[in-house]
């Protein structure tokens, strides 16, 4: 019998090896093997942190980075065979974290450790992970009586199962759909649009240009397409996502909402918002509410301005009887109304973009501020796309590595997303490595052109890196602490600090220049790209607290037990943040993978990202006063932040790097919705 790739899994992971019929066995190994040690450190009547704490911190490591991998490559090169995999293993995983929380005898081991002078001398990091540890095997249920610990696993077991299913049906959805159409129909869209949907067509051996549910098809055609109708038909396909036949989430939904309110309640808490914020920096679900209505009610007037000056500026161009502005409409004249109002296309910037520039400029800016160098490197890919980095300290130390995957395919998730595959830090004379990934969804390259990125495209390379320097930079002895295992509220600050670089003159002159003449980005250009920077913010944001805002009622205020449907009321609360009236039957919440794709994710914690852009905003007024490049003010920020992970209140590491606490007020003047 051939050796399984998954088992013993290093640094070097062998993707070019591993099939999904290799999963299974090695998780049931990973499973038992990991079971053992269980047994083993609640019995050992070992109470010292490195013969207990420490071995708990690593029980499951080497069966977290298979998991990770296995679910990680069902989202990138998708097949029967890897969700058939991804599947089998999840019952039993959900199944074993369930039981490691509540296990009686380490939950015994873990409080008479707690209570021995070996504990009550732990260094603030370590001391920290013992005391998080505690919170969360209280969260999970340790303190249940036999039955209600039986129901906490068909609970958690359900729950994986089902989240699975919503996500494989969103995956499946956008990968079933696609709509050939003769050039005419595309009158208005950018050339490099009409030549990569001509040449997917070619590949398929059909006439026309292939139109699919991939964000760099649809986002230009709803921005510059004439043809009206060929909006409104991209725009109902995506509506459908989440609620065809066969791939139905608006059941799902319900379901998932009941399991996760059933299983707070069961767990002491009024509801699942409660549960998941309790060890977050909003503390609670009414807080986050509070938080997203506030900047609601302060986001409001703006947006209802802007709203009119649109609406004033369609009845101009396109007549008094022109019909009312629909979904369909909004982002194409908004973007008739910017060109006129800035004289500025975001279309212009692209052949500045080149993917490979911007990440040669992100990787100096890296280095300059934060002292980290990258360099291409070579390992095993999962696709032809995949290229692979190391990156160094200062001192030449070989930190961390990690994989990249740009493109869109049928086989692939939707989104840009960061993830960790090995978790490093200190060792006793040295550093082990940190291995993690960025993928996205960018524009591919042409037939005669490299990748060129929207300004949005390039701000989400730096959003996934700032992850990624996260985990990267992470130098917290305990694993379970390090990098982005932080309170995801506090997670999104360095992705979100990252995407100010953008945005600077100093920092695009290392990237920014045309793909064919070497020119630097023009000054005006640069000046109108500024200038129309917070062109219609409100609306941006409100679409964000839609968002945020949904997710809380759904997990806070609806009742599951009830008798008002989810999906209806999702609908209402997202109809006041739109410009637009909702058709009746409007259900994106059915394809909403954030909330309802895992079963935590960012359940009940959507706010986070604009909480987190409150603490970026703010935050980057440092860089911006002391130098965008200022290696001391990068340092400050890596020593506070990057490096620290989880192992300090978020707080604490905010007002170690600023000085203060947040100004709330930062965001709203940077979107130009307060005076500066």
């Amino acid at each position: 019998m051939t050796e399984n790739p998954l088992l013993n899994v290093g640094f070097r992971v062998p993707f070019d090896q591993i099939k999904p019929e290799h999963a299974e066995s090695a998780v049931d190994q990973l499973l038992a093997e990991a079971s053992e040690r269980l047994e083993r450190l609640a019995q050992s009547g070992e109470r010292q942190f490195v013969g207990f704490m420490a071995d708990l911190d690593t029980l499951t490591e080497q069966l977290g980075t298979v998991t990770t991998i296995v679910h990680h490559l069902d989202g990138v090169v998708s097949s029967p065979a890897w969700t058939s995999a991804k599947l089998a293993i999840l019952p039993k995983v959900s199944a074993f974290y369930t039981g490691l929380s509540l296990h009686p005898g380490l939950w015994a081991a873990l409080k008479t450790f707690a209570a021995t002078d070996d504990a009550r001398g732990l260094d603030p990091v370590r001391a920290r992970h013992l005391k998080l540890t505690i919170d969360d095997f209280k969260r999970e249920g340790a303190d249940l009586n036999d039955a209600d610990k039986a129901r906490l696993l068909e609970l958690n077991t359900r729950l994986a199962r089902v989240t699975s299913d919503f996500g494989k049906n969103v995956l499946d959805a956008n990968a079933a759909y696609e709509l050939y159409v003769e050039e005419d129909r595309l009158a208005g869209v950018p050339q490099r649009v009409l030549e990569a949907t001509r040449a997917d067509a070619q590949e398929r051996g059909q006439a026309g240009h292939r139109l699919t549910l991939h964000q760099p098809v649809t986002t230009p055609l709803m921005i510059y397409a004439d043809d009206r109708e060929l909006r409104r038909e991209i725009w109902e396909a995506q509506q459908q996502v989440g609620r065809g036949e066969g791939r139905d989430n608006r059941p799902l939904v319900g379901e998932i909402l009941k399991l996760r309110r059933e299983k707070a309640q069961l767990l002491g808490f009024a509801n699942f918002a409660d549960y998941v914020l309790q060890d977050r920096m909003a503390g609670g679900g009414e807080a986050a509410l509070n938080f997203e209505r506030d900047l609601e009610a302060r986001t409001r007037p703006a947006f209802e301005r802007e709203n009119a000056e649109l609406e004033a500026f369609y009845r101009e161009h396109a007549g008094a009887d022109a019909p009312a502005l629909e979904a369909w409409d909004v982002t194409y004249w908004a973007e008739k109304q910017r060109q006129a109002q800035y004289d500025f296309d975001e279309e212009a910037l692209r052949p500045y973009f080149a993917l490979d520039n911007v990440l040669s400029g992100l990787f100096e800016i890296t280095r300059r501020v934060f002292g980290a160098s990258v360099k291409e490197a070579q390992a095993p890919g999962w696709h032809p796309d995949v290229r692979y980095y190391d990156i160094h300290d200062e001192a030449g130390t070989h930190v961390a590595s990690f994989y990249t995957d740009w493109f869109p395919r049928d086989t692939k998730r939707a989104g840009a997303w960061m993830n960790g595959f090995v978790t490093g830090g200190p060792r006793e004379g040295g550093v082990d490595p940190h291995l993690g990934l960025m993928c996205g969804n960018m524009t591919p390259p042409g037939k005669d052109a490299p990748a060129l990125l929207s300004i949005r495209e390039v701000e989400t390379v730096f959003h996934e890196f700032g992850h990624l320097l996260h985990h990267a930079l992470s130098r917290v002895p305990v694993k379970s602490l390090s990098g982005t295992s932080v309170a995801w509220d506090f997670v999104e600050l360095p992705s979100q600090i990252m995407e100010n670089w953008v945005m600077e003159r100093e920092a695009l002159d290392l990237f920014a220049r045309h793909h064919q003449t070497g020119e630097a980005l023009p000054q005006d250009l640069f000046d109108k790209m500024v200038a129309a920077r917070n062109y219609r913010a409100a609306n941006t944001a409100m679409r964000q607290y839609s968002f945020g805002s949904t997710d809380l009622m759904l997990h806070v205020e609806y009742d599951p037990a009830g008798e008002a449907d989810p999906i209806a009321l999702a609908r209402d609360s997202m109809a006041r943040f739109v410009p637009f009236a909702l058709p009746a039957d409007y259900a994106m919440v059915a394809a909403f993978s954030h909330l309802f794709s895992s079963p935590v994710g960012y359940g009940a914690g959507y706010y986070s990202y604009k909480w987190a852009e409150v603490l970026d905003a703010d935050a980057f007024t440092r860089f911006a006063s002391e130098g965008i490049f200022n290696r001391d003010t990068g340092r400050a920020f890596v020593d506070s932040v990057l490096s620290r992970g989880g192992g300090e209140d978020p707080a604490q590491l905010y007002r170690e790097f600023m000085g203060r606490d947040p100004d709330a007020d930062a965001l709203l003047r940077r979107s130009g919705l307060l005076p500066g």
